[in-house]
């Protein structure tokens, strides 16, 4: 788990026919060529200024691909999408959830997504080998004593070494602000004459961005799991940790009412099991049966991590612990992990670990030394004992990273965009509800929908009164009433 995140609104943003914005200065300008690609899906590319300063110093290709809506003549526009991460593949979102959404918006909407820069089919950044990032993640990241640091911080200097060598003219172009700016230009080639986005996870700080650039641009825009743009790089991992505190307990609720829970039978036993549990696993690995890698404290913890993102992962959790407990087995625990970091069996590894990291380091200033973030470690330890030091750490690289950026965090107002549709799940182990409010309150016309319940996200959840709501905002630009709960 790297470190791994509003007027006129019923005149402007329900007609799909309105008058097109002045055309972007942009290759878009060239148009969109679409081509089947299997199993009624399109893509194409889009050639974009890979320096919006220097826009004659060269172009890179957003890779794209679309659903078309069922019903082609009451066809509303495009539905452009962004998964989260940073990233995570727009295309591989796309193919595998487009038909996942609401069967009246499948109709209306072609369901759009891409790889912005930087990620999966746009020009990668890659930096490690498979080998370099087994080792990298196998690494304690949650360190207790100054070799234990110096360890893990000589891997974060590998790694941004390694970055600055095989991707230094792409590092300094891959922020949050270009990849927005990439997506009015997507808009423009698709025809839209403004855009309808859905965001999830750090997909709502993609679109806040957007917002804030190109408030006028805007039809509709949901912002589902929210990030709080307003907060510093260090406070979001003490916060994120903070939330998959929440979930872990909620976990531990759930499985000590059924009877051969791992975890024992109280949810203050469950923690300290989990706890003993870690600090065996820092002084004595298990071994797994998928590969030679050791199951360390690091994939351990990033495998619990990753069932919490989803309610419906919680028996394999439960399963995962079992094996580990009474087996002495981490086979399960480094499953899940793997699939956090997008590793494949062959120990290839998507660039998903490395976008994350680029992006990440080019969108805000980070703590400078070790000595910082130590101290924010420190922090999250006492809100998130099981998880806040993992967190914290694990964006250690980028005190190393060859780009540093003077953009400071701060509230995202969007001031002149028609209503936006904040999204929160009130335990949400990766984006914390709390963000969710935050945004919806720092932007001038944001409408905040909440849902109580468990999992990463909510709209794709299925549950109806978030899918109505949200449907019902994306197809006529009407949002629902702000702080709308449900159950």
């Amino acid at each position: 788990m790297t470190a791994l995140v509003l007027a006129l609104a019923s005149a402007c943003t329900s007609d799909p026919k309105a008058a097109p914005l002045p055309p972007s200065t942009s290759p878009s300008s060239q148009g969109l060529a679409w081509k089947d690609c299997g199993e009624g899906f399109q893509c194409g590319t889009v050639q974009v200024p890979l320096d919006y300063a220097h826009p004659s110093a060269g172009t890179i290709g957003i890779a794209m691909i679309r659903l078309p809506a069922s019903d082609r003549s009451g066809r509303i526009g495009s539905l452009f999408t962004n998964p989260g991460g940073p990233g995570g593949s727009g295309i591989e979102f796309v193919r595998q959830a487009a038909r996942s959404f609401g069967a009246d918006v499948r109709r209306k909407f072609d369901i759009v997504g891409f790889d912005p820069r930087g990620v999966g089919q746009s020009d990668p950044v890659r930096c490690l080998t498979g080998p370099q990032l087994d080792t990298f993640f196998s690494t304690d990241a949650s360190p207790d004593d100054r070799a234990e640091i110096d360890a893990f911080a000589a891997q974060s200097k590998n790694f941004a070494a390694s970055c600055a060598k095989r991707a230094s003219a792409l590092l300094p172009h891959v922020s949050t602000r270009d990849a927005a700016h990439d997506m009015d230009l997507l808009r423009a080639a698709v025809g839209d004459a403004k855009l309808t986005y859905y965001g999830a996870s750090y997909g709502t700080y993609l679109g806040a961005v957007y917002a804030e650039q190109f408030p006028t641009h805007i039809r509709t825009l949901v912002l589902d799991g929210a990030l709080d743009p307003k907060v510093s790089s260090a406070e979001v991992l003490v916060q994120q940790a903070r939330g998959f505190e929440t979930a872990f307990r909620a976990f531990a609720a759930d499985c000590v009412q059924s009877p051969g829970c791992p975890l024992g039978t109280t949810v203050e036993g469950a923690l300290t099991r989990l706890s003993a549990f870690q600090k065996q696993l820092d002084r004595t690995p298990l071994a797994n049966t998928r590969d030679t890698r050791k199951v360390t404290e690091a994939w351990a913890t990033m495998g619990i991590a990753t069932a919490l993102y989803a309610k419906e992962s919680w028996p394999y959790l439960r399963q995962a612990l079992s094996q580990a407990f009474t087996q002495h087995d981490g086979t399960l625990l480094i499953t899940l992990a793997d699939t956090m970091v997008e590793r494949k069996p062959n120990g290839t590894y998507s660039n998903e670990t490395e976008a994350n990291m680029a992006v990440n380091c080019a969108d805000k200033p980070n703590p400078p030394t070790l000595t910082a973030y130590q101290s924010y470690a420190d922090k999250a330890r006492k809100e998130s004992p099981r998880f806040g030091p993992f967190v914290v750490w694990g964006g250690l690289p980028c005190i190393y990273w060859p780009t540093q950026t003077k953009q400071t965090p701060h509230p995202i107002k969007a001031t002149g965009s028609p209503p936006i549709l904040v999204v929160g799940t009130t335990r949400d182990p990766a984006t914390p509800y709390q963000w969710a409010e935050n945004l919806a309150s720092e932007l001038d016309n944001g409408v905040l929908l909440s849902l109580n319940g468990d999992g990463h996200t909510a709209y794709l959840q299925g549950d109806p009164c978030i899918t109505s709501a949200t449907d019902r905002y994306l197809l006529t630009g009407t949002p629902p009433r702000d702080g709308t709960h449900c159950n």
